[in-house]
């Protein structure tokens, strides 16, 4: 990662948004992931797919999610050392996904706040949301993540 582009605690603000480009769902990725992480029939089988309550081929959330930090990666939010997260509020799967869908992400940064028992870093809330190509959202997620703080040396050494 460019260092210039890094971002630390003190670089971002409550209100701040980023943007992705966009990726389009892969039909036969869709399957092979779902082969191999969530193997049931209405992501592998488009007859078992038309029965099901989605009445077609769906990816797998997890598909979504993952397809989702692919485009987050991609954002202007680029804190230093890189996303880490330490878990999420919310994780709601809003609609499904389908083949030959068109997604993106948009993001809010909903709380900005240091650590009170580590000096060198704090927390951030990050409200992600992934669209469709129809601007519907398909996956809402509200993500915990940990940010380095940019601390002098007087700071964590004490006095």
């Amino acid at each position: 990662m460019d260092q210039l582009s890094e971002r630390y605690l003190e670089d971002f603000v409550v209100g701040q948004t980023f943007g992705s480009g966009r990726l389009r769902i892969d039909g036969e990725r869709a399957v092979a992931f779902a082969a191999e992480f969530d193997p049931q029939p209405f992501h592998l089988d488009e007859a078992a797919a038309r029965r099901s309550i989605f009445g077609g081929m769906t990816a797998s959330g997890w598909h979504t999610a993952a397809v989702t930090m692919r485009l987050l990666i991609e954002t202007e939010f680029k804190p230093a050392g890189g996303i880490i997260g330490a878990g999420f509020d919310e994780c709601r799967w809003i609609r499904p996904v389908r083949p030959g869908d068109e997604l993106r992400v948009e993001c809010e940064l909903i709380e900005v706040r240091p650590s009170k028992s580590r000096p060198k870093q704090g927390m951030v809330k990050l409200r992600i949301t992934t669209i469709n190509q129809n601007d519907d959202p398909v996956l809402v997620q509200v993500a915990n993540l940990v940010v380095p703080r940019q601390v002098t040396i007087a700071e964590t050494t004490g006095p």
